[in-house]
């Protein structure tokens, strides 16, 4: 049986054989008689169909196959491709905008064309359904106009060929970083179209620290009432950037709705993102006519000959075929259908042919046509294929990463008049530019209203008159008073608003609310004050209120308008007392010592020296006129008669002494008398811990929580409301010390400037600042109002004002007059001494001539004695043999 089936297997072969060389030869033979017998047999092109889903009811389905069409001419035409072994052929199906409709289309040419890809999904709410379409069967769905609907959009089989709306998100997050708008609204349609782009533009705004505090979204069938209420939101905002992206027909009625609305003038900024950038050239003279001054972004595509030679094929193609079209010129979404055939083409000759096309579903019991579609393998090849074409299109480099075609350049337009300028690029490497080979300044932009100068970012909203909070603070009125009526609103705080509101180069409305219970007392604390401010309650707070760090959790603070810090206000007490033995504090002991050691050793010089009948007499009297000479030179009245001019001397230094000494000690003994040495009474928070007092601070500040950290217990601390309870308070014993800022302090101190005096450290706080809500603008152009005040002198004098003329210094140990030392005068009693030395040596001198000459004489015989012996001792010997007698004339010499 084996046997047998072997034979009948080589006889199969043989015949086999012979039957393919059969037809190889007929093949041969009909291929030369058709040429003549002279030429190579032609292989027949490889059909790849494609199927093209668009809506031939608008003008992006009509401009797309018009471009469709001539990518087919131009890339067959091509000598380069002549030879080519495959060819598309595409089928064109138009569901209209339906989504179901264009997936039963996708069905169709699936199970009945066999389709190796579909292209053209023309909106994102039609790709959503094709894409589940494409991962089921394999089978690309590749879209040169819709928006992946979302993130998880991006399957492996839904492949765009248009630019990542990311990279337009970061080239207008650019442009909003270059005019240093802090907050933007987005304003777009309510649909599938923007469900990815506006979380990726409000990333890209986050990246350069601007806010999107509020998103304005308009349904696509919104009636005109829905339309100029949701500009009307708009209008009642800050902000007056807005980024627009909407189909043609919704932007042209809400351009012209915000026109009507005054929202077209100056100060207004309008960005519009790409896909409404090509609302000119379609719509024309309307669009261009109510959004003057507008800014657009779209994809830069290189203008070259080979583009131009397009347009006016394509113009002259479209025309005659769309009468009446005022489409002048292909968009740039035109010129990536034309890239995407031209790519499929190149990628249909470059995949590997496979001769099974579709295999069997997956899903083999399917209900519906969608379950039981097939598999191709051809068109995971395309697909493969289509991945890694390259090449120069139209619309520029054709690359495609991450199932989408890489993005590059984009223009920035300006509308003005009839024209869209060029005012510059947006590039990865250099961002905004003039230029997008190199980085340089872009050219002028024409805003809305047709001014060139920069709108700032924000508008006080139409007819808004701020409502400003103002606490309620009786106690220290100076500061900040409401009281009903158009001069109740006085007080430093407010008079520096004014001021500031008032050098602003626009106009702000407001009002004045008093956060009181109607009787002028305080209706909570500023904490509640500025919670209200948080919950919209108010538009700002103006007033005494402390710049801190938990406040400004809620709300955004200006730069302090006054001295900040926290000290402690106390009693001063005078600590020198007058006494009867007041006249001795002037000098230290030491110094009355030595001053009466220098008054007795002076008389006795003199005494001394002077040698007549005013110093001479019985011993006691020569005391007697010794020391009362000595002291009479104390006050200069000293009568004796000096003749000696080594006694005068002697006088006169000591009388030089005598009148420095004497006139400090009347200076120290005066500011004695009469400059109170005031000490404060408590100098540090410790002391007062330690001792147990009672801490006095104002009612309704922050200042309890500052004393409970400082460990002060709450049962010692006692609030208080006015300057004149700080008095009483103090004076009473009622508490030792008051904790408060240093402008109230300043306030008190004004008026009780002899009993009190700030002391101990300063605990560091931000001054008043005014508060508005957080991210308001007029926060900035506030804070620079009070710095120009400042810098101007303006609110020096305002404080001149609030505080008073008269300063009241504080109150320490340097105001003490300490006494005199005897070290202050080392230098004169030394001079006085050495003269006075000097002159009793000079004066033995000269009065004992006889006895000195003979004390010299004897002196200088002993050392001419000495000076001999020495010499004989050292001379040399003659003759060393010699012991007689010393050799001739020695002798007579010794």
């Amino acid at each position: 049986m084996k046997a047998t089936t072997r034979t009948l297997l080589r006889v199969l072969r043989r015949r086999h054989g012979l039957l393919l060389a059969l037809v190889l030869l007929v093949g041969a033979a009909s291929g030369v008689a058709a040429q003549g017998g002279d030429a190579v047999p032609r292989r027949r092109p490889r059909t790849v169909d494609v199927g093209v889903i668009l809506d031939r009811t608008t003008w992006v389905g009509n401009m797309s196959w018009t471009c469709m069409e001539l990518a087919m001419e131009d890339f067959y035409a091509d000598e380069d491709q002549a030879g080519y072994s495959a060819r598309l052929r595409l089928h064109l199906r138009d569901p209209g905008p339906n989504a179901v409709d264009a997936a039963a289309a996708g069905v169709d040419l699936l199970k009945n064309v066999g389709v190796q890809a579909i292209v053209g999904p023309q909106t994102s709410t039609q790709a959503k359904f094709l894409a589940r379409l494409g991962n089921k069967s394999l089978v690309p769905i590749i879209s040169f106009s819709a928006d992946c609907p979302s993130r998880a959009g991006l399957t492996p089989y839904f492949i765009r060929t248009a630019w990542n709306d990311s990279s337009q998100a970061e080239a207008i997050a650019s442009l909003v970083k270059k005019h240093n708008w802090r907050e933007v609204v987005p304003v777009f349609e309510d649909d599938d179209t923007n469900t990815k782009f506006i979380p990726d533009l409000v990333d890209a705004l986050k990246q350069v620290d601007t806010r999107v505090s509020y998103r304005c979204k308009i349904h696509p069938s919104a009636t005109v009432d829905a339309m100029k209420a949701a500009i009307s939101s708009l209008r009642h905002n800050w902000t007056s950037v807005f980024i627009v992206r909407m189909s043609h027909a919704l932007a042209l009625k809400f351009f012209q709705l915000a026109k009507e609305e005054g929202m077209m003038g100056q100060g207004f900024v309008w960005i519009t993102a790409y896909g409404l950038t090509d609302i000119f050239d379609v719509v024309g003279s309307p669009a261009l006519d109510v959004m003057q001054g507008v800014l657009g972004v779209k994809p830069h595509v290189q203008d070259t000959v080979k583009l131009q030679n397009f347009t006016q094929r394509w113009h002259s193609k479209y025309r005659l075929e769309n009468p009446g079209t005022s489409l002048s010129e292909p968009t740039v979404s035109g010129l990536y259908a034309y890239d995407t055939i031209w790519a499929l083409a190149s990628a249909a000759e470059n995949a590997t042919y496979v001769n099974l096309d579709f295999g069997p579903s997956v899903t083999k019991n399917g209900s519906t046509d969608f379950d039981r579609i097939d598999t191709s393998k051809a068109a995971q090849k395309l697909r493969g294929a289509l991945l890694k074409v390259n090449f120069s299109g139209m619309s520029g480099i054709f690359r495609i990463e991450d199932t989408q075609l890489v993005s590059s350049n984009y223009t920035i337009i300006n509308i003005v008049g009839q024209d869209r300028r060029e005012v510059g690029f947006w590039t990865p490497n250099f961002g905004i530019s003039g230029s997008p080979n190199m980085k340089s300044d872009i050219n002028t932009i024409i805003w809305p209203g047709d001014p060139e100068t920069v709108p700032r970012g924000w508008l006080l909203p139409r007819n808004k008159r701020l409502q400003i909070g103002v606490p309620a603070n009786p106690g220290f009125g100076q500061l900040v008073r409401y009281e009903n009526g158009p001069e109740g609103k006085k007080g430093f705080c407010i008079k520096v608003f004014d001021e500031v509101v008032d050098n602003l180069p626009y106009q702000v409305l407001y009002d004045y609310h008093g956060f009181d219970d109607g009787q002028g007392n305080s209706n909570g604390t500023y904490d509640e004050l500025i919670y209200k401010l948080y919950l919209k309650e108010f538009d700002a707070v103006v007033g005494d209120v402390t710049i801190l760090a938990n406040r400004s959790l809620y709300v955004d603070f200006t730069l302090p308008y006054t001295e900040s810090g926290v000290r402690m206000l106390v009693p001063v007490l005078d600590r020198r007392q007058k006494t009867a033995w007041t006249f001795l504090k002037p000098l230290t002991a030491d110094l009355w010592l030595g001053t009466g050691a220098f008054v007795v050793f002076t008389g006795f010089v003199v005494w001394c020296i002077e040698n007549h009948e005013d110093f001479k007499g019985t011993p006691a009297n020569q005391i007697g006129s010794v020391f009362y000479f000595s002291f009479s030179t104390l006050v200069f009245a000293h009568r004796e008669k000096i003749k000696n001019n080594l006694s005068r001397i002697v006088v006169v230094v000591w009388l030089f002494v005598v009148l420095i000494v004497q006139q400090s000690y009347t200076a120290s003994l005066s500011s004695i008398l009469t400059v109170e040495q005031l000490q404060p009474t408590v100098t540090n928070l410790d002391e007062v811990i330690r001792k147990g007092s009672y801490v006095g601070y104002l009612n309704d500040s922050f200042l309890p929580g500052l004393l409970k950290s400082l460990k002060i217990d709450e049962s010692k601390m006692i609030a208080l409301n006015s300057a004149e309870e700080y008095n009483n308070a103090l004076s009473t014993g009622k508490v030792a010390v008051i904790v408060d800022e240093i402008p109230y302090l300043k306030l008190f101190l004004s008026k009780y400037c002899h009993n009190y005096t700030m002391t101990g450290p300063i605990y560091r706080f931000d001054g008043f600042g005014y508060a508005f809500p957080l991210g308001s603008p007029l926060t900035a152009d506030i804070t620079r109002g009070i710095l120009q005040l400042a810098s101007s002198g303006r609110m020096a004098e305002l404080q001149k004002e609030l505080y008073g003329d008269k300063s009241c210094p504080d109150k320490d140990d340097s105001q003490t007059s300490s006494s005199l030392t005897l070290h202050s005068f080392q230098g004169l009693f030394s001079i006085s001494g050495a003269c006075s030395i000097l002159a009793l040596i000079l004066h033995a001198l000269i009065t004992n001539k006889g006895v000195f000459s003979r004390w010299l004489a004897a002196i200088c015989s002993k050392l001419l004695h000495k000076s001999n012996t020495l010499q004989i001792m050292t001379r040399p010997v003659a003759n060393v043999g010699n012991t007689g007698s010393p050799p001739e004339g020695e002798g007579s010499r010794v």
